[in-house]
């Protein structure tokens, strides 16, 4: 009864302390979103109560087979996918780790020894030296009076759905990125194809020009005008085809592949622009796995709070063991051979020089730090939507002012051509005409590339769907669940 007693001692004072256990620092709320976007355009007339037309393939609306060939391999090959997929598989065991340190420890061993010392009348080959065995089983258990245990496993929980949302978030960045880079390269294919319409054109312009200045109608300055143009052209056209050559390597790059083993076939086309449908930024902070991340690692962060606070109050440990020893492995298991042992421990640090107390405030220091982040990261969303909203507006205006342009343009290298054949005008005015019908024409281009990113910006923002992981199943292998 007395053990018993001096046993439960540690216990009861715990249980009498436990009313001082520490409360969980809650995290703030999260950033409330506008009403409304602030730029206007063809992209706000939806309401927040429409029904979601977007497909989370979103590249899908191009309507391009080769694009969604690419996205299929990219979710398979890609490395940083990988990755992250490797990051989520780490933040489980963490959380499996975490959940299992609130059960017992059990441990189980197996002794013998062999010992003797020699004295001063016997010799060490005439002592009787002393043989022991034992066999033994062991518990013990810290018990989670102060919560420390348990905000550990809730970080944990929180720090796995961030990686789970880094992988979501991962997949997107780099499908978005495949799509983009897929129509640049599809761009400087169109370009290219211009500038060898171009380079053809101005070569008949230098064939005409010299044929003039061999019938001594036009001045030598004229065919070297023509040949300047026609070899500015043809180094434009060089520039074109590295760059297409490049972005063909950083698409292999992004399936995982390297660059020797990708041909694309040139097709020079760009898909039609889309009309995107509108959202408000309470359904696109829903639907964004950056934020649900940077959410998180928050919520981690103010857990990790509890956890440095516990470590002010006293750890309270149960602990027990049974087993037989005896002199001799024969017979170790019998009844006369058994002992056992309970036993409890509470232990609290008195003096550390002040860890704990710096310990606590490096957590709140931390915790300050991720909840700034947070709202940086949704700052940035609803500042991306924003810069796409009023890019894809304006560019469709600049798109339709550069159609006229264009129009004007190759007009006016019709007139100048027939007045230079005529001899009224000097083939210098040929040569700003057909700079400027090229100059159009290429910024046409430009600007539908542009407009194309910014689609494929809002549609990545909006589309992108995950669901939070279920903790109790295995992380999937593959990226593309």
């Amino acid at each position: 009864m007395m053990i018993l007693r001096y046993t439960l001692l540690p216990l009861a004072a715990a249980l009498l302390l436990s009313a001082c256990a520490v409360s969980p620092v809650a995290p703030p709320a999260a950033l409330a979103a506008p009403a409304q976007f602030k730029e206007v355009g063809p992209w706000q007339r939806a309401s927040s109560a429409a029904s979601p037309i977007v497909p989370d393939a979103w590249w899908t609306l191009f309507k391009d087979p080769v694009l969604d060939d690419l996205q299929q391999r990219l979710v398979i090959g890609n490395e940083t996918l990988k990755s992250s997929v490797a990051a989520v598989a780490s933040a489980r065991a963490v959380l499996t780790a975490s959940q299992s340190a609130v059960f017992p420890m059990l441990s189980a061993g197996v002794s013998g020894a062999r010992n003797g010392s020699p004295t001063a009348t016997t010799s060490l080959a005439a002592q009787n030296p002393n043989n022991s065995a034992s066999l033994s089983l062991n518990a013990s258990w810290e018990v989670d009076l102060w919560g420390r245990l348990s905000q550990a496993s809730r970080g944990a929980t929180s720090a796995l759905q961030a990686s789970a949302d880094d992988l979501a978030s991962a997949r997107l960045s780099a499908q978005a990125t495949l799509t983009q880079t897929y129509f640049s390269l599809r761009t400087a294919e169109a370009q290219a194809q211009l500038l060898e319409r171009s380079v053809t054109a101005y070569q008949r312009s230098l064939d005409l020009t010299q044929a003039r200045y061999d019938g001594g109608v036009a001045p030598r300055t004229d065919v070297l005008q023509a040949q300047t143009q026609l070899s500015s052209a043809q180094g434009q056209l060089a520039e074109l085809t590295a760059q297409r050559g490049q972005l063909e390597h950083a698409i292999a790059v992004l399936l995982g592949l390297s660059p020797s083993v990708l041909t694309l076939a040139p097709t020079a086309l760009l898909p039609d622009t889309l009309q995107v449908p509108a959202r408000l930024p309470a359904t696109l902070l829903e639907r964004r796995p950056d934020i649900a991340a940077a959410q998180a690692r928050v919520a981690a962060s103010y857990a990790q709070i509890g956890v440095t606070d516990a470590a002010f109050f006293p750890a309270l440990t149960l602990s027990g063991g049974t087993g037989f020893s005896n002199s001799s492995l024969v017979n170790l298991v019998n009844t006369p051979n058994l002992f056992w042992s309970l036993g409890s421990a509470l232990a609290v640090s008195i003096l550390d020089g002040g860890q704990r107390k710096q310990a606590s405030a490096q957590a709140r220091a931390s915790a300050d730090q991720v909840t700034a982040s947070y709202r940086q990261v949704v700052l940035t969303a609803l500042q991306e939507v924003e810069d796409n909203l009023v890019l894809g507006y304006q560019l469709q205006q600049e798109l339709n002012w550069q159609a006229q342009a264009l129009q004007s343009a190759q007009r006016n290298l019709e007139i100048t051509l027939d007045q230079y054949r005529a001899g009224t005008v000097s083939y210098l005015n040929v040569v700003v005409a057909q700079t400027a019908a090229l100059g159009v024409e290429s910024n046409l281009f430009g600007v539908r590339n542009r407009q194309l990113a910014a689609v494929n910006q809002l549609l990545k923002n909006i589309a992108g769907r995950w669901e939070p992981i279920e903790l109790t199943k295995p992380e999937q292998a593959s990226v593309a669940q």
